[in-house]
């Protein structure tokens, strides 16, 4: 596999769409003929959404493709290709925006860009026994524009473009490539070795770790100490009664 940030992997598919509904729907609609991995691009979606079905807003010059793929692994291992995914983005932006940029990446799926959220992951998958049959990876960028403070919910991030904090501008076309050419590499360390020199790549790059953080799990509110992720991707929060695993959550500091 080649190590090249310019060079597209050998043997995945790239498909760059007009306009569809979504990137992940396009997905889910290739599934059944699908012969090996895929990215599909889109320069414009018209019923994009996030975690948890919220909204995702695209201006035009954003970026938003999903990759599908066949990881034939159980639902657990499947998940912790959203950490390839941030340790692909994070690599891929530092790459275009150049070593100026201050970037990070925010448990569980998002990258920040001086502080501020310019990028974010959905993981979906479809179950077939035990197994992951088709697993896709949606990505979105602000590129260009980012949304408004109004946009997003009381006491998140603000949400930055790497325009506007770089002065940079890059065509989701131009940014496609070094960012499938990061996933294929770190896809194939995870696939090779495990989850252990994801995780540690992940935490030199994590955003706020060893800092106060708070955790929403639903009704629920933690705060504590961000210690570490485990094996299994989970972040550990050291609170008052003691560490704390938390699998999933919306993470606010």
């Amino acid at each position: 596999m080649s190590t090249d940030p310019t060079i597209w992997p050998e043997g995945v598919a790239r498909h760059v769409l007009g306009t569809t509904d979504s990137t992940m729907a396009e997905a889910a609609r290739l599934a059944p003929q699908l012969a090996g991995p895929a990215w599909i691009l889109a320069h414009e979606q018209t019923a994009a959404h996030g975690r948890r079905g919220r909204a995702w807003r695209m201006p035009a010059g954003n970026f938003a493709a999903t990759l599908l793929f066949k990881p034939g692994v159980p639902p657990a291992t499947a998940a912790l290709y959203s950490f390839v995914a941030a340790l692909a983005l994070d690599e891929a932006l530092s790459r275009v925006a150049g070593p100026a940029a201050r970037l990070s990446i925010k448990w569980p799926n998002d990258v920040l860009l001086n502080g501020g959220k310019v990028a974010g992951i959905l993981l979906e998958s479809v179950t077939t026994g035990q197994r992951v049959s088709h697993l896709a990876v949606g990505i979105g960028v602000n590129l260009v524009e980012a949304p408004g403070a109004d946009a997003v919910e009381p006491g998140a991030l603000r949400p930055v473009s790497l325009l506007g904090e770089t002065g940079i501008r890059v065509t989701p076309e131009e940014f496609l490539t070094p960012l499938a050419a990061a996933f294929a590499r770190h896809a194939g360390n995870l696939e090779r070795e495990g989850f252990a020199p994801v995780r540690e790549a992940w935490l030199a790059r994590a955003a706020r770790l060893g800092e106060k953080v708070v955790a929403r799990t639903g009704h629920e509110v933690h705060e504590g100490i961000f210690e570490t992720i485990d094996a299994t991707g989970a972040m550990i929060l050291r609170t008052a009664g003691g560490p704390l695993p938390i699998a999933a959550a919306d993470v606010f500091f």
